[in-house]
């Protein structure tokens, strides 16, 4: 093993923060977190944000296998164009996103985000994104049974609508 790669188990990048797992941060998850919300900044008219605290208490979560009981973080949370929250700043948005993107880190199976797109639809959010840097795919549902999948070309979402190229993306 290189000097520079450090070995490192689940039990020390796993923690459980109001029931949702929370990993240690990896450089492309990061990487891809911050590009791919530039890109789609720059999409449209978008607010996008990371990391923000959605508001989920009117929710059962635990039908969906989410241990999560009052909020929720998608990577991103993309909305209609607006600014800072002036004087007061909001710890949990109770308005949902358009969109949401989650983007597969190295320790996450594709099964634990799929569960989270189920809540995300049942909130009313309109489209959800996985992105998976280890192949550089990206799958936009539409619904939880109904989605497309780009490997090249464009990443189209017609729900909402936004087309980003992939190469940037990945770039």
């Amino acid at each position: 093993m290189s000097e520079s790669i450090a070995e490192i188990t689940m039990e020390d990048t796993d923690e459980w923060v109001d029931g949702e797992t929370t990993e240690i941060g990896s450089y492309n998850h990061s990487y891809l977190q911050i590009n791919l919300g530039a890109q789609l900044q720059m999409a449209g008219e978008f607010t996008v944000c990371a990391d923000l605290s959605l508001d989920v208490s009117s929710l059962d979560l635990s039908q969906f296998q989410i241990r999560a009981k009052e909020e929720i973080k998608p990577d991103l949370s993309v909305y209609t164009r607006r600014g800072l929250s002036r004087p007061v700043d909001i710890l949990k948005m109770t308005e949902m996103p358009l969109l949401v993107v989650e983007i597969l880190s190295p320790l996450q199976g594709s099964y634990e985000i799929l569960q989270k797109f189920r809540a995300y639809f049942a909130l009313g959010i309109k489209s959800c994104w996985l992105v998976d840097p280890a192949t550089e795919v990206v799958a936009v549902y539409s619904s939880f049974e109904r989605h497309a999948t780009f490997s090249q070309d464009d990443v189209i979402d017609e729900t909402i609508p936004i087309r980003i190229p992939l190469h940037t993306i990945f770039a």
